[in-house]
């Protein structure tokens, strides 16, 4: 394969490490009526915009630019963001083919991402004026963290904690994969920790690698890309925490979002809230949230946001600087479904295609903890593949499934 120029987070040209896609294995775009990435497009985004001029009494500029945002996604074609925008020169370098066609013509990761930083330029997130830095989504995430779920998860922390070590390890590990599926907290039963249905929706399992490659004592740094807030945050802070007091790990760096995307990913003040609410909850909860506290005081546990987190790019594309950081730590965990398709590349893939294929440009060990919610898949065995394909089940979308992967 050869290498290919890229764009980097600030828009420069990045002309080292990434490889050319394979020929043959197409990009998945949004043109596909009835298709999941159709379905993003035509309905969720429509509804999202509804929802958001809902929960926020926004003014009439910017009712007018959600009208014309959303008559842009279902009947009009890409815009391109106005030459006084901040990152007018990032977009133009990352989307410049894509303006002028139908959003249903552009691939769907770009399209996605793009469409929420139009959505914030719509509500003026980068304005100067007094709705500069509010996140439309801070209600949704609010309302999820503050729920009695949440409480129920917590309190099953003290039952956890008269569990054995490599018992709480896996339910936690556990936890942290399936996020906020409500039925799948912490539980430990009969002396096994599970989680939900166990293991039998794993469609990949290779937590045994994950933990051989974090013996305790050894110094470990470990970099952890969140997904979601609220409630799978909380799952995440407290593996954290596992990791920490068990020292799989001496550091931790957890890498959240510079700005509000994709409705409840985790930015810094997410983070801040989660853990508040540990510290403020009884018991078990309340210990872990002091402990994190203060780990990130002694700086055993950073928070960093890199705009490239926000890029509608593959990781194979990331800039040098975040390559360097990712290649200085021992493991990379990358968590959900959209980490997990920037990671392998949002292709059609043979679902067989191995795994430690498609990540062996990544600059370290890597481990994607991911519930299915798109069609992107791969290292896959066939057996599974086959018995999955004939259970004629949504399986790759629903979030029924999931998978723990690593290439070490």
């Amino acid at each position: 394969m050869t290498e290919k120029t890229s764009a980097t987070a600030d828009g420069s040209a990045d002309h080292s490490h990434r490889p050319a896609a394979e020929p043959g294995v197409p990009v998945i775009l949004c043109n596909e009526p009835g298709s999941f990435a159709w379905g993003v497009l035509a309905k969720r985004h429509p509804a999202l915009i509804q929802q958001v001029r809902d929960a926020f009494p926004y003014g009439r500029w910017q009712h007018e630019a959600l009208d014309a945002l959303l008559e842009e996604i279902t009947n009009g074609v890409v815009e391109p963001l106005a030459p006084s925008e901040h990152d007018h020169g990032q977009w133009a370098v990352w989307g410049g083919e894509y303006f002028g066609r139908s959003w249903f013509d552009t691939p769907f990761l770009w399209a996605e991402s793009y469409f929420y930083r139009r959505l914030l330029g719509a509500i003026e997130y980068f304005g100067t004026g007094p709705w500069q830095g509010v996140d439309p989504f801070a209600p949704f995430k609010q309302a999820e963290l503050g729920s009695t779920a949440v409480d129920e998860e917590l309190r099953a922390l003290d039952a956890l904690a008269a569990a054995s070590a490599d018992e709480r390890a896996t339910a936690l590990l556990r936890a942290s994969l399936w996020g906020n599926r409500a039925d799948l907290g912490f539980r430990v039963t009969e002396g096994e920790a599970v989680v939900g249905d166990g293991a039998g929706d794993l469609v990949a399992d290779d937590s045994a690698a994950l933990w051989e490659l974090l013996p305790a004592g050894v110094g470990s740094t470990v970099a952890v890309v969140a997904d979601n807030a609220g409630r799978e945050l909380i799952p995440d802070l407290v593996l954290i925490d596992h990791l920490l007091v068990h020292r799989h790990a001496e550091r931790v760096v957890l890498h959240v979002k510079p700005r509000p995307y994709y409705v409840s990913d985790a930015m810094t003040a997410d983070v801040v809230d989660c853990l508040r609410r540990l510290t403020q909850a009884p018991g078990v909860a309340s210990g872990i949230g002091g402990r994190l506290w203060e780990a990130m005081a002694t700086g055993r546990l950073e928070v960093r946001a890199h705009p490239f987190f926000c890029a509608p790019l593959p990781y194979e594309e990331m800039p040098e600087d975040l390559r360097e950081e990712f290649a200085g730590v021992t493991l990379t965990i990358l968590k959900g479904d959209l980490n997990y398709r920037r990671l392998v590349g949002d292709r059609m893939w043979d679902a067989t295609t191995p795994f430690a294929d498609l990540t062996a440009y990544f600059p370290g060990a890597v481990a994607a903890l991911r519930t299915l919610k798109s069609d992107v898949i791969a290292g896959l065995e066939r057996k599974t593949l086959d018995g999955l394909e004939r259970s004629r089940s949504a399986w790759r979308t629903s979030g029924t499934h999931a998978l723990i992967q690593v290439r070490p």
